[in-house]
């Protein structure tokens, strides 16, 4: 149905709403669009689901060619933020907020007050904290104008950049997924191909590095990655990081690198990454388990920094958090355990453990 008046374009009111509910059974609850013309914001906050507690999610501030594309990311995120929190077993929802610009030339302290006081008209059902564009800094200056921030800086009484945690997740994730394909969780002397180096991408390499794993690197930003090989020397560098002959596939950047086209190239036995939905449709999933290629799902992996804000919420001791974290290694191991029994692949497996805990409103 369209909707027209004098004053008004054409408004095609189906087209959020076909989109929000492109997932049968799993409609968005809401989802706000902001701005703030005297500072500039343009935001799109995402609510899908606060059926195990109130919605949290990071704010991703990235240059969409339209908006019509920070929609379609906004609500990919948020449910991908949903299936997070139940797999991570916190009480939490799922939500999610672009900013549609450059934040290396349109991020201001007026419009980050501007989006907090938008988060803010959301009376707590979303919580926001960083993502890729935003940091701790930033989110002490987005908590001026709301309290539903997390991750802002230890001075501010936040628990600082969330990298770090994340990064952990993954490298238990992947530790359990090795344990799958080789029968030992050791990374050392592996291949491993780490797609971004960005703030979880560094950090994820510092753990693999530490343990002697071999690394091949890439990512678009040429000066973080003179940054990663100055900081270590062995690691090596690549325009085509699936190109490359691997053992383990990290992609760390954006999302819907695992194609089928990507996959013939790949020689990878093990894909394990930070980046958000990373599968380019559904059924990729399962073509990645009829090739025996040990796939963690995402969410499952990249829950280190929710886990995190969790533990801030919830004022919870650092030694704690970190226990939580390291625990994504017996939540992977479920998963392919699930996966195996039931003849089913990861994504699927996992899939279920999530639907389960919504169906029941239970956390772990």
């Amino acid at each position: 149905m369209s909707v027209t008046s004098p004053a008004h374009p054409i408004i095609d009111d189906s087209a959020v709403f076909d989109r929000a509910d492109a997932i049968p059974g799993l409609p968005h609850e809401q989802v706000v669009f902001c701005e703030d013309a005297a500072s500039g914001l343009k935001a799109i906050i995402g609510i899908h689901s606060t059926t195990l507690g109130p919605a949290m999610g990071g704010t991703r501030f990235y240059p969409y060619p339209d908006q019509g594309s920070a929609l379609t990311d906004v609500l990919r995120l948020s449910r991908g933020m949903t299936f997070k929190a139940a797999i991570a077993g916190v009480a939490l929802g799922g939500g999610k907020a672009v900013i549609i610009g450059d934040p290396t030339t349109q991020k201001t302290p007026e419009l980050l007050r501007a989006y907090g006081r938008f988060v803010d008209t959301l009376g707590g059902r979303y919580l926001t904290a960083g993502d890729i564009g935003t940091g701790a800094e930033d989110l002490d200056i987005v908590g001026e104008s709301t309290p539903h921030v997390l991750g802002r800086t230890a001075t501010s009484g936040g628990s600082g950049n969330s990298g770090p945690l994340t990064a952990l997740g993954v490298y238990q994730a992947m530790r359990a997924a090795a344990a799958v394909a080789w029968g030992d969780p050791s990374l050392t002397d592996r291949v491993i191909g780490v797609e971004g180096v960005g703030k979880v991408g560094s950090e994820l390499i510092a753990l693999l590095a530490a343990e002697g794993a071999r690394i091949v690197a890439t990512d678009v930003d040429r000066a973080g990655l003179a940054r990663i090989v100055e900081r270590f020397p062995d690691v090596t560098t690549t325009d085509d990081v699936i190109g490359e002959k691997l053992d383990v596939y990290a992609p760390c950047a954006l999302g819907a690198t695992l194609t089928e086209s990507s996959i013939e190239r790949l020689t990878a036995s093990v894909v394990c990454g930070a980046a958000n939905n990373q599968l380019i449709e559904p059924g990729i999933d399962d073509l990645l388990h009829r090739l025996g290629i040990a796939w963690v799902p995402d969410y499952a992996a990249n829950g280190g920094g929710l886990i995190q804000v969790d533990g801030e919420r919830a004022g919870a001791d650092a030694d704690v958090t970190r226990h939580r974290v390291e625990a994504i290694y017996d939540t992977v191991t479920s998963i392919f355990e699930r996966s195996a029994s039931e003849s089913v692949a990861t994504g699927r497996a996992a899939d279920q453990l999530v639907q389960e805990r919504l169906r029941t409103g239970r956390t772990a």
